[in-house]
């Protein structure tokens, strides 16, 4: 009796979970079952047609809801579903569910059937249908006191019927549905007061996210919706995120429930669970929270292609497949493909991957090109650095053998002046017997004595650091002569000082001594002087010398990389024969060999000579002009081996450039047998369509002639009757031609859409030929500058207007064929001639129309194609673009001009003025800056063009003319090509000369211009 009790106060409380129509029909349950807080689940509960709408696989599932688990015998529903499609078009499910609350349940089932029309591709109208036939009535089971057996609480069978229906876009849905439109009880007859009785509206969006790791490519779903009730409206919001892993979370929230949250995952491929929370707010927060449990079998559709939902697991059983090449963002919620679509996918498909496959040749030749000139250029790097060490290791050697040369000397003569200096004084003081003079001569003299050997002592410190192998012969000399020269000082001093204190009182010559230290002191600053500037001279002669250096070897790396060049272009064109080739990389082989066998003995010799070179330098440093002389010879024989030197490292280079060469042609022959393989793959596809359309074409030709002898023979039978023609026929007559006036029309712009997609495949072909003609070094001026964003604009404006004639033309047809049923009506007759052709008549419209609708869809298709490939070739040019650089372009001029120049022959027949192209008309003294590649100065020029044909044309025809030493140089900033023959370095000389120009036929438009760099 207690649990009885509660449960009314509970049915009080909730107001409308339970429904009694009348005191006579107590037990009268609305069909309400609470399935409202999943997205992923039974959503054909929310709305009858969705279980058509955004449903991919049939499904069976087991669901179950604990309201308010804090009361004895709460609400409790049970519901035992599947769903899935009967055709194409067409989804139903089928359900049986029972409700328990308190003492009292519910059980039944319910049948659900939605039906879809699509009206464009990515635009359907879906209708569905609910109808819920259950048992309501006490559960007796649960009765425990015999006084409420006394009540009479009948059971009831009931009915309700709950239309609806939605409109569905790519991504957007929006719909409603009549809750409880039609309630009947089969003991009572229709329930008229019912509080469930609703129309429910709903909008709902799904879609897929952009974005990186884990939630790239999620489902987002979001439905909003509104129950208007008699006496109540509820507003209610549901989100619910998928991740590809198969995890999905949801969010909700119901003015009269509260809110609600869930998770849900895919065990395997098949299996799924969901768990969703809900908690009441206001008035039910007392009754506590809801749980709902959901188990489903999901089977695999093998039948029908709804678009990808494929989805992850958290265990895999199936086999790894290849991701289908379907955009989500355009089609991820198409309830519908018919053939036409499913073909345009597929081609869509097929030109996706061939692009990709086009991108990764490419770029994989550009990697194979690249990764050949990072090493050539790192080789030559290493070359050019070696040799600069080399060379400035020899500098090195140089100079320290003349600086200690001219420091034995130095040192030598020091001494000599030493020498005598002392001999001197000791014989003056004899002379004098000065005691004082005498005194101050020996502390200068000692003084001047301490200064020489200090200087020694570091000079020949500083030598036996710099040059160690000469350290051991040179420390023995040094301390000989060191040895000598102290005792002679200290034997001097020891005499001179004796002589000091015997003279000491003499003091008559202290002025004179004074002017003769001053003398000796600015004597030997001024050698001091002397001495550095010997240094600063010997300084200048070395950084001289490094600079020469430096400046051959940018030279001989120049000309070593423009002999490359034209070296990379005569390979490329003896690719032709395989034999020859292979022959000549086996000589290329031997010749390495030798020349390896030549460089290493051109090092041996070098070793020899710098030995030879540093025994003749230890030999000979007693004797300067011998010395002088080895020097010499030591140079000639150092240029001769850094010419023999040089001459091996450009023949080393000349065979990497050979070798990077024939490399790059390789990789560019192949690259070029891929793409004429992919474009032989394209014009085969074109051909067979062509064929296929031709076929077409053919079938549809003897078609209309069959239609025109059947039309002749109804226009015969026609004629004979046309003067009793009806109304109806008269109106057939009038629509039918405004029909065929509008399949003109129609075919004009299908004409004209043919027209600019054959016009945008001639653009591509001209696009692909001059990149193949780039690539290949022939330059190919380019197309005028056309407006891609006018011509898309264009497009698109008679896409929309063959659509809106196509809608027109379908209606135009819909309306004739009612017209044509309208009068067989009148005249059952469908032998009649008047019938007969017109049914005819009818027939051909539609077949043209099916036509124009299949040619639209090929071009569109056709469209895209060239919209992919065209793409990929813009990025060919840019690639290209990026590749020719500033150096590329010099390295193409000079190989241009070396073939003008060795390939021309000499005019058998004089050439005049008129023969030449002199490009645009120069003024005289015009000053231009910034020229890379080329010296400041002077320059006679004879032509200007802007293009390399002209430019090279005019070359050609001035060294057939005689003018060999034909040159020019470009400007990078106006993009164009001056020509010459002559520079000069001052104004005058190149105003006599072109005043002395004479009648040649390439001089009649000579001016100066001088370049400032």
């Amino acid at each position: 009796m207690k649990k009885f009790l509660l449960f009314l106060t509970l049915l009080y409380g909730t107001s409308q979970l339970l429904y009694s129509q009348d005191t006579n029909e107590n037990g009268v349950v609305s069909f309400s079952l609470p399935v409202r807080n999943s997205l992923k689940f039974n959503r054909y509960l929310i709305n009858p047609t969705f279980s058509f709408v955004r449903e991919q696989n049939p499904m069976l599932s087991f669901y179950n809801k604990r309201q308010y688990v804090q009361f004895d015998d709460a609400p409790n529903t049970y519901l035992f579903n599947y769903s899935g499609r009967l055709k194409e078009n067409d989804g139903y499910a089928i359900g049986l569910f029972q409700q328990n609350y308190g003492l009292m349940t519910v059980f039944g089932g319910v049948v659900n059937f939605a039906h879809n029309i699509v009206l464009q591709e990515d635009s359907n109208l879906t209708f569905g249908l609910n109808v819920g036939a259950y048992q309501s009535g006490l559960d007796k089971g649960k009765i425990t006191s015999d006084d409420v057996l006394d009540a009479d609480y009948p059971s009831n069978t009931l009915i309700a019927i709950n239309p609806g229906i939605n409109y569905g876009t790519a991504f957007l849905d929006f719909g409603l549905s009549m809750n409880n439109l039609v309630l009947y009880n089969f003991g009572s007859g229709m329930v008229k007061e019912d509080p469930e009785k609703a129309i429910q509206l709903h909008a709902m969006y799904t879609g897929y996210i952009d974005s990186y790791g884990f939630f790239d490519q999620s489902k987002f779903s979001g439905i909003v919706k509104t129950e208007i009730k008699k006496d109540n409206t509820i507003i209610s919001g549901l989100a619910m995120l998928t991740m590809p892993q198969g995890i999905w979370a949801q969010a909700g929230y119901n003015t009269l429930y509260g809110l609600s949250g869930g998770l849900g995952v895919n065990i395997t491929a098949n299996i799924a669970i969901e768990y969703n929370y809900e908690r009441g707010l206001g008035n039910f927060t007392n009754l506590g929270a809801s749980h709902e449990f959901v188990i489903a079998y999901k089977f695999k559709n093998t039948r029908y292609y709804y678009g990808d939902d494929e989805e992850g697991s958290l265990i895999d059983t199936s086999k790894p497949k290849p991701k289908p090449v379907i955009a989500k963002k355009s089609t991820p919620t198409v309830t519908r493909v018919d053939g036409a679509t499913k073909a345009k996918l597929a081609a869509e498909a097929k030109a996706k991957a061939d692009a990709e496959a086009q991108k990764a040749r490419l770029a994989a030749a550009e990697k194979v090109k690249a990764d050949a000139e990072a090493s050539a250029k790192a080789k030559l790097d290493a070359d050019n650095k070696a040799k600069a060490d080399a060379e400035a290791l020899k500098i090195k050697l140089a100079a320290e053998n003349k600086i200690k040369a001219d420091a034995e000397a130095t040192k030598s003569k020091l001494l000599a002046e030493a020498r005598a200096k002392a001999d001197a004084e000791e014989a003056k003081r004899k002379a004098e017997a000065k005691a004082k003079t005498e005194a101050a001569d020996l502390q200068s003299i000692i003084a001047a004595d301490a200064k020489a050997k200090a200087d020694s002592d570091a000079l020949q410190a500083r030598i036996a650091a710099e040059a160690k192998a000469k350290a051991a012969a040179e420390a023995k000399t040094k301390a000989a002569k060191d040895a000598a020269i102290k005792a002679k000082a200290a034997a001097d001093a020891k005499a001179r000082t004796a002589a000091l204190l015997a003279e000491k009182e003499r003091l008559a010559a202290e002025a004179k001594l004074k002017v003769d230290a001053e003398e000796r002191q600015a004597r030997i600053a001024a050698e001091a002087k002397a001495k550095a500037d010997a240094e600063a001279l010997q300084a200048k002669l070395v950084a001289d010398a490094k600079a020469k250096a430096d400046a051959e070897a940018l030279k001989i790396k120049l000309a070593a990389d423009a002999k490359a060049k034209a070296d990379a272009e005569a390979i490329q064109a003896k690719l032709a024969a395989d034999a020859k080739a292979k022959a000549d990389a086996e000589a290329l082989q031997a010749k390495l060999v030798a020349d390896a066998k030549a460089k290493a003995d051109m090092e041996a010799l070098q070793a020899k000579l710098l030995a030879d070179a540093k025994v003749k330098a230890d030999a000979e440093a007693t004797n300067k002009a011998k010395a002088e002389q080895e020097a010499k010879q030591l140079k000639l024989a150092e240029e001769a081996k850094a010419k023999a030197k040089a001459d091996a490292e450009a023949l080393q280079a000349k065979l990497a450039a050979d070798a990077k060469a024939k490399a790059d042609a390789e990789a560019l022959q192949a690259k070029l047998a891929a793409d004429a393989k992919a474009k032989a793959d394209a014009e085969a596809l074109q051909a067979k369509l062509a064929a296929e359309a031709k076929a077409k074409a053919d079938a549809e030709a003897l078609q209309a002639k069959l239609a025109a002898d059947a039309k002749a023979k109804a226009d015969a039978e026609a004629l004979a009757a046309a003067a009793q023609k009806d109304e109806t026929a008269k109106e057939l007559d009038n629509l039918t031609q405004l029909v065929e006036n509008s399949g003109k029309a129609q075919s004009d712009l299908i004409a004209q859409f043919n027209s600019t997609v054959a016009n945008k495949q001639k653009d591509l072909n001209d696009m692909k030929e001059e990149n193949d003609l780039s690539e290949k070094g022939i330059y190919k001026e380019p197309k005028p500058f056309k407006s891609v964003s006018a011509e898309n604009a264009q497009i698109e404006s008679l896409k929309g207007q063959i659509a809106d004639a196509n809608f027109a033309q379908k209606t135009a047809i819909a309306n004739l064929t009612n017209l044509y049923n309208e009068r067989l009506k009148k005249v059952p007759n469908k032998d009649d001639a008047l019938n007969r052709a017109y049914l005819e008549k009818i027939n051909q419209l539609k077949a043209a129309q099916l036509k124009a609708e299949q040619d639209n869809i090929a071009l569109i298709a056709n469209l895209e194609r060239i919209k992919t490939e065209t793409e990929i070739e813009k990025k060919r040019r840019i690639k290209r673009a990026a590749y020719e650089n500033d150096q590329g372009r010099y390295a193409q001029d000079l190989a241009a001009l070396k073939r003008i120049k060795e390939t021309t022959k000499l005019s058998n027949t004089p050439l005049t003025e008129s023969d030449f192209d002199f490009g645009e008309d120069q003024s005289n003294m015009q000053i231009i800056k910034n020229i890379k590649n080329s010296e400041s100065g002077y320059y006679l020029i004879i032509a200007v063009h802007n293009s390399v044909e002209k430019r090279d044309e005019f070359l050609t025809k001035a060294v057939a003319a005689g003018r060999s030493d034909v040159n020019f140089f470009y400007n990078v900033t106006t993009s164009k090509y001056y020509i010459y023959y002559e520079k000069h370095e001052d104004l005058s000389e190149a105003t006599k000369a072109l005043e002395a120009k004479g009648n040649k036929p390439y001089n009649s438009r000579m001016a100066i211009v001088k370049v400032e760099n």
